[in-house]
């Protein structure tokens, strides 16, 4: 065949056929934290070709702050970000139509430091408590619900909180002029480096209110309407997202590669990231961590009122994603 009626021929058929196209890629836009934890799997994604692999292009926006992503979101200036499904459910009761992927099962704690006489949460009467995120922080309200259940004692009531962020607070933790500190699992990881140890998991939190396992809280949230029309960028992102779950689940050497994006400034606290960030990787179905966060959804519903949750009594349906199929 001529290359002229070759070229054609091609010219004709990809105009008929678009999406066929061999090196078709989609471009997707990521909303994220330069340091934070989904830096990691994004980097991982595409150092090692993943994204290239399921025929997508990400594009990563660093964004300053966890406010700034949902604006971006909102905004359509990109296409994921990762927050929790508390937000897409509120989001979703006034009008929205996000959807929430599971990215990790790790969750923060309250952390003490080394040698305290803080050995329950009994002996937290009375003492400064850093609480990162807030007075609504869904962590705070979920350990408030577990130490009423459990040793019938109001938190908030009975320490004296200091709210801040999660930086913030864990330096004051290490200066001792906080006697303990809830906070976010990567901050609770850096604590622990420094001695500090783990007066109460959310993990077991969770456990004690009624959630069957481990309950991914933080994950991908996108619209469902840019999901479905674009099955092969949204399906083609979460496989490459879990190939890169599964390289640091198993390769020390792909955790050498992102070692700067960790800011670890000692191997023990790398170390502690790393075997944090593994022991977070969810492994429970969709409908698993639907039901817990159900659960769950009413304790928060219960302590944060509308402020928190919005005016739903329930967990909004389809917060979590079902799949381009669905």
């Amino acid at each position: 065949m001529r290359p002229a009626l070759l070229a054609l021929l091609i010219s004709t058929l990809t105009a008929m056929f678009p999406g066929q196209s061999a090196n078709a890629t989609t471009k997707i836009m990521v909303g994220a934290l330069a340091f934070g934890t989904v830096s990691w799997v994004l980097d991982t994604i595409q150092r090692n070709g993943f994204d290239k692999v399921e025929g997508i292009e990400l594009d990563v926006i660093a964004l300053a702050s966890t406010d700034a992503t949902a604006v971006g979101l909102q905004g359509g200036s990109v296409d994921i970000i990762a927050t929790d499904w508390l937000w897409v459910s509120r989001e979703r009761t006034a009008g929205a139509d996000f959807s929430f992927s599971p990215f990790t099962t790790a969750l923060g704690a309250i952390m003490v430091p080394p040698d305290s006489p803080i050995k329950t949460l009994a002996d937290l009467k009375g003492k400064k408590l850093g609480v990162a995120g807030g007075p609504l922080d869904k962590s705070w309200l979920l350990i408030v619900a577990y130490a009423l259940r459990t040793a019938n004692l109001d938190l908030r009531t009975e320490t004296r909180q200091v709210y801040g962020a999660p930086p913030l607070l864990a330096e004051k933790a290490k200066q001792g002029e906080i006697d303990a500190v809830l906070n976010f699992w990567p901050y609770a990881a850096r604590l622990e480096a420094h001695g500090f140890t783990q007066l109460i998991g959310l993990e077991d939190v969770v456990s004690e209110l009624g959630a069957k396992g481990e309950v991914a809280m933080i994950g991908y949230v996108f619209n469902d309407s840019w999901a479905k029309e674009d099955k092969q960028g949204i399906d083609g992102f979460l496989r490459a997202a879990a190939k890169a779950d599964e390289l640091l689940a198993t390769s020390n050497e792909a955790w050498d590669a992102i070692r700067p994006l960790m800011r670890a400034e000692d191997d023990a606290t790398f170390e502690a990231l790393r075997r944090r960030y593994r022991e977070g990787i969810p492994e429970r179905s969709v409908a698993q961590n639907e039901a817990d966060a159900k659960v769950l959804y009413q304790f928060l519903r219960e302590l944060g009122g509308e402020k928190l949750v919005g005016p739903g009594a329930e967990l909004s349906p389809g917060t979590f994603w079902k799949g381009s199929g669905s």
